[in-house]
């Protein structure tokens, strides 16, 4: 399943995303858009803690093909919970290529909920994606 932010559909982990989404908001309500997508990250890993949420940055994201295990640095941005993969992007538009990068960490880690959270935008919930496998 694929959906925008704006719709009040349920969603698995929707509690959740809705504290990370409200988090991101805050990040991006202070420190607006175009910056690089390492001070997005840094300054959402600090507002996770702060909301006393754990998550692991830059997560390892093996991949395995025909039985080996293949070293190819794949790494999640920020995994909240060991639920949801956070994909974060500062670009002008959000391409397939970005919402199918996401979907492939959600199959390859076997999480169900991703977000993909574009800071590249004036307001932030247009700038959000939930993606639910």
């Amino acid at each position: 399943m694929i959906d925008t932010f704006g719709d009040e559909t349920v969603y698995y982990d929707g509690a959740l995303t809705k504290k990370i989404i409200a988090s991101a908001i805050e990040v991006h309500r202070h420190i607006g858009p175009g910056l690089l997508e390492s001070a997005y990250e840094e300054c959402l890993c600090h507002e996770l803690s702060l909301q006393q949420m754990s998550f692991e940055r830059q997560k390892p994201l093996p991949l395995e093909y025909k039985g080996i295990k293949l070293d190819c640095g794949y790494r999640m941005d920020i995994v909240v919970n060991n639920r949801v993969v956070l994909e974060l992007k500062c670009v002008e538009k959000i391409m397939s290529i970005h919402e199918a990068q996401l979907l492939t960490y959600l199959r390859l880690s076997q999480l169900k909920t991703g977000l993909l959270v574009n800071f590249h935008t004036s307001v932030l919930k247009h700038g959000i994606r939930r993606f639910v496998l």
